[in-house]
């Protein structure tokens, strides 16, 4: 597995007991459906201009991050260390657990809920998970979630065009 850049987010809090039992699977694009760009991770770090985009008035004030991003090319950025909460699930609940945040890592994919991902992002996607997954043994497949499964009312990410069988057959 190649190694991320490190873009680092100051959007991130410390995790209140250290466990790591969840992977989180979302995406974004910025502006909605456009790729191949600096937006995302301009808004990661909170320097997202308002101007550029009208979208962008909306959001650029908001703090949000993840551990990781996988582009549509597969090149994948760490924004936040694993060992720390970053804020990408919001509102959420798993298993009867709330703030998912507080025990689990959170990858972005660069996407949209309806078009395929690319075969670089699941390439890299599983070659992370099963990383993952041997540095944290509480995260199995059954704790490999979308952010639509745990903030049902709220999110639809990954959406309908992620291929969950053909991730999670790959995975150990």
């Amino acid at each position: 597995m190649e190694s991320a850049k490190i873009c680092d987010s100051p959007n991130f809090s410390d995790r209140r007991d250290g466990e790591i039992s969840l992977l989180v699977i979302h995406n974004i694009s910025l502006p909605p459906g456009e790729f191949s760009n600096n937006y995302v991770e301009q808004f990661f770090t909170n320097r997202l201009d308002p101007k550029v985009d009208p979208y962008f008035k909306e959001i650029h004030e908001m703090k949000v991050s993840c551990h990781l991003f996988i582009d549509r090319e597969g090149q994948l950025t760490q924004f936040v260390p694993f060992d720390k909460s970053a804020w990408h699930a919001g509102v959420s609940k798993f298993n009867g657990k709330e703030n998912c945040n507080e025990f689990s890592i959170g990858i972005e994919l660069e996407g949209t809920d309806d078009l395929e991902y690319s075969s670089n992002q699941y390439k890299t996607l599983i070659e992370v998970t099963k990383a993952l997954m041997e540095a944290y043994p509480e995260i199995g497949v059954d704790n490999i979630v979308g952010h639509r499964d745990i903030a049902p009312v709220r999110k639809t990410d990954p959406g309908d065009s992620f291929d969950w069988d053909l991730y999670k057959s790959s995975l150990p």
